[in-house]
């Protein structure tokens, strides 16, 4: 029984003489794979044709990856939207304005970065966490900044002035607070990424509190 693309065979058979790969044929002729694998089974190509095969594999497989990565980034940020909107609908139902609420959010913070040991404290290199902590402990516990110390842990090869500067403008703080500046010497010769800014320490000496 002849095959309904047997009319095409001699020109599939030319294409892939040339280094066009089975896909490619089946591409641009409509041939099924498995027809075009029979038809090619004794065609030999020649030293430069393979070349160029193999050319075009490399080149086709760019562009898959460079889809790949396009398509992973959009799955990506549709997940994270996704979770922002959960995230703000769950957040509509809390009433922040009940101590209660505040007091136990903050003890469940404290319990996963707090001092577990002789003073109520935190450390992070994070400002929107510390931020938090600092404004529950002045509305609940009706601590006053001058009631509280903060100290800078750095890598060698950040400016001091630089990270008093940017902590003290992020937590709301008189930079003048930042007394203790503590510089881990490990670090040295090793470049810091831009966006790290070292870690900032909050001390309160009401140990009452962390009870």
């Amino acid at each position: 029984m002849i095959s309904q693309w047997f009319d095409k065979k001699e020109k599939a058979i030319n294409l892939r003489y040339k280094g066009y790969s089975i896909r490619d044929v089946e591409k641009l002729l409509k041939i099924p794979r498995s027809t075009l694998s029979g038809w090619f089974r004794d065609v030999i190509i020649s030293k430069k044709n393979k070349t160029l095969l193999n050319n075009r594999r490399k080149k086709s497989l760019i562009r898959a990856r460079k889809k790949a990565v396009v398509w992973h980034n959009e799955q990506k940020s549709l997940r994270i939207k996704k979770a922002e909107e959960e995230a703000r609908g769950i957040l509509k139902k809390i009433n922040f304005e009940d101590k209660n609420t505040v007091n136990l959010a903050l003890a469940m913070l404290y319990l996963g970065e707090g001092f577990k040991f002789q003073k109520t404290g935190m450390g992070n290199s994070n400002p929107l966490i510390l931020k938090f902590f600092l404004k529950t402990m002045y509305k609940l516990y009706g601590l006053s900044v001058d009631k509280i110390g903060f100290d800078l842990h750095l890598r060698v090869d950040q400016n001091q002035k630089t990270m008093k500067k940017f902590w003290s403008e992020e937590l709301g703080v008189p930079i003048e607070r930042f007394k203790n500046v503590s510089v881990d010497p490990r670090t040295k010769g090793r470049k810091t990424y831009p966006n790290y800014m070292g870690v900032c320490v909050i001390n309160c000496a009401n140990i009452a509190i962390q009870r």
